[in-house]
C-alpha cells in the first residue's frame, strides 16, 4: 500500500512539474490511475443496498461516524461471498477505488465481502473441516447410499421457519405415502447443535428409514451451529443416512461436509430422498409393458419349440423310444434261459463229483485217526487209576481230597476214604504202622 502511495505521489509531482495545465479528463485519468493502483480492505456499516433483479452488480454504502462510501459489487463476486447484505450489518470489504470519468463520481469496487468478525470464524470452522477430513469422517467410502423410496423420513429443523414447510409441501406433492416425523428444533444459537443431535437420536428411535437436516438461508454466523464438531459426529455415527439441505447454493457447512448426501437447498433435500410420482408411475407403466412384452417373446419361443418337439416322431409314438432296448431285452432273456439250464447241469455235475471226492478223503483219513485214537485210549486206560484198582490194589485219600501217598502225611483219629474197584471205605486211622525203608 505504502509503494503503491509512493508510485502515484510521484506520477502526480511529476505531472504538476510540468508547465502544460491539464484536461479534465486528464485530470479524471491522474485521478482514476492513483486510486484504482491501491487495494484496501475497510469495515463499515451497511446504510443502503440496492440488489435490484436484472442488474449486474449490487449497489450499496457503508459508512462509519465520520463519513460514507458508495460501493459495488459485480453479482457472481457477490453470489459467492455467501453474505446477504442488510442495512444495519457491519461488513468487511475488500476491494479498490474505481472512479468513473464520465460522471466524476467514485466507487469501491468490492471484490470479498464477509460479516465483521466472520474471518476469525470462518478460519476456525475450515481448521475443524481440516481435523475431520484427516479422521475420515468426510470419506466418500464411509457414506452410506442414499436412495429414491423411503417409507418413512425423519426431519429435522425449525418448526417456525419457511424450510419446515418447503420440505412437507415438497414430500406431500412426490410421493404423499411417506410417513414423515418431524423432530422440530432451534436452528440458531449456541444450544442448537446440542438440539439437533438429540433431534437426530429421536427420529433414530422412531424407526425413520433417512433423516433429512435442513434450514433456510442465513448469514455465515446463523449458520454456524451446523460447523459443530459434535453434530458432525453425531452425523457421521448415525446409523441411517443423512441427507442436509442447509442454506441456498454457496453455503457449504461441516454438516454438509460429513452428510451422506449433500442438496442445495431443503426443497432439493426433500427431492432428493422422494421419487416423483407421477415420473414412478410412467417408470412402472413403461416396466409393465416391457415386462409383458418379454413374457409373450418367451410364450411365443416356448411354443414354438414345443411344436418342433411335438413333431417329432419319438413323440408321436411312444413305442418307437424303447422299441430297440424291449428287442434288446427279448434276445438277453432267450439267451439266458439257455444258457442257465446248461450251467445248472454243469454245475450238479461237478458238485457230485466233489462229493465223492470228499466223502473218500474222509473215510482215508477217519481210518488213520481212528487208529491213533485206539491206541492213545488203550494207553490211557493203562494209566488210569481206575485200572489198577481193578487189579485189587486201594487208594487212600484225606478228607480235602489230596492222595495220600506216605503214612506221614496222616496222623491217628483222621478220616481218610480209601477208594477200591468197586466203592469207596471211609476209615478212622488208629495207629500208624511205618515200613522200614519209610523209617
Amino acid at each position: 500500500m505504502l509503494l503503491s502511495q509512493a508510485s502515484s505521489q510521484g506520477f502526480a509531482r511529476k505531472e504538476a512539474a510540468s508547465s502544460r495545465p491539464l484536461s479534465v479528463s486528464e485530470a479524471m485519468h491522474l485521478a482514476k490511475h492513483a486510486l484504482e493502483s491501491l487495494t484496501i480492505t475497510l469495515i463499515g456499516e451497511v446504510s443502503e443496498v440496492n440488489a435490484k433483479p436484472g442488474y449486474k452488480a449490487v449497489y450499496f454504502t457503508v459508512k462509519d461516524a465520520g463519513a460514507s462510501l458508495p460501493c459495488m459489487m459485480w453479482l457472481n463476486r457477490y453470489s459467492q461471498s455467501g453474505v446477504r447484505l442488510s442495512v444495519g450489518q457491519r461488513v468487511e470489504l475488500t476491494g479498490r477505488f474505481t472512479l468513473y470519468a464520465p460522471k466524476g463520481r467514485m466507487n469501491f469496487d468490492v471484490s470479498s465481502v464477509s460479516i465483521a468478525g466472520e474471518g476469525d470464524l470462518r478460519r476456525r470452522v475450515a481448521e475443524l473441516a481440516k481435523s475431520l477430513e484427516k479422521e475420515g469422517l468426510m470419506s466418500p467410502a464411509r457414506k452410506r447410499p442414499v436412495g429414491r423410496i423411503y417409507e418413512h423420513v425423519g426431519l429435522v429443523t425449525s418448526p417456525r421457519g419457511d424450510a419446515v414447510h418447503d420440505v412437507m409441501r415438497t414430500m406431500r406433492r412426490r410421493f404423499p405415502v411417506t410417513r414423515i416425523s418431524l423432530a422440530g428444533v432451534a436452528v440458531e444459537g449456541d444450544r442448537a447443535p446440542a438440539g439437533m443431535i438429540e433431534a437426530i437420536d429421536a427420529c433414530i428411535r422412531a424407526g425413520c428409514e433417512v433423516v433429512l437436516l435442513v434450514r433456510g438461508g442465513g448469514s455465515f454466523e446463523d449458520l454456524m451451529p451446523f460447523n459443530d464438531e459434535a453434530l458432525a459426529r453425531a452425523i457421521a455415527a448415525c446409523p441411517v443416512p443423512i441427507v442436509t439441505g442447509i442454506g441456498h447454493e454457496p453455503d457449504t457447512s461441516i454438516a454438509d461436509m460429513v452428510a451422506d448426501v449433500r442438496a442445495s437447498t431443503p426443497t432439493a433435500a426433500a427431492e432428493r430422498v422422494t421419487p416423483d410420482v407421477d415420473a414412478l408411475v410412467r417408470d412402472i407403466a413403461s416396466r409393465r409393458t416391457a415386462m409383458e412384452k418379454a413374457v409373450e417373446r418367451c410364450l411365443a419361443q416356448a411354443e414354438t419349440s414345443l411344436g418342433h418337439y411335438a413333431s417329432r416322431p419319438v413323440f408321436k409314438d411312444p413305442g418307437l423310444l424303447f422299441a430297440t432296448d424291449f428287442m434288446t431285452v427279448d434276445m438277453l432273456h432267450e439267451r439266458l434261459s439257455r444258457a442257465l439250464p446248461a450251467s445248472l447241469e454243469k454245475d450238479k455235475s461237478a458238485l457230485e463229483t466233489s462229493a465223492m471226492r470228499l466223502k473218500h478223503c474222509g473215510q482215508s483219513m477217519v481210518g488213520v485217526f481212528d487208529h491213533a485214537l485206539a491206541l492213545r485210549a488203550a494207553r490211557l486206560h493203562d494209566l488210569s487209576p481206575l485200572a489198577v484198582l481193578s487189579r485189587g490194589y486201594a487208594m487212600a485219600s484225606d478228607t480235602a481230597g489230596r492222595v495220600v501217598s506216605s503214612v506221614g502225611a496222616v496222623s491217628p483219629g483222621e478220616r481218610i476214604d480209601v477208594s477200591l474197584s468197586d466203592g469207596v471205605l471211609r476209615c478212622t486211622i488208629d495207629d500208624i504202622a511205618a515200613t522200614r525203608a519209610a523209617e
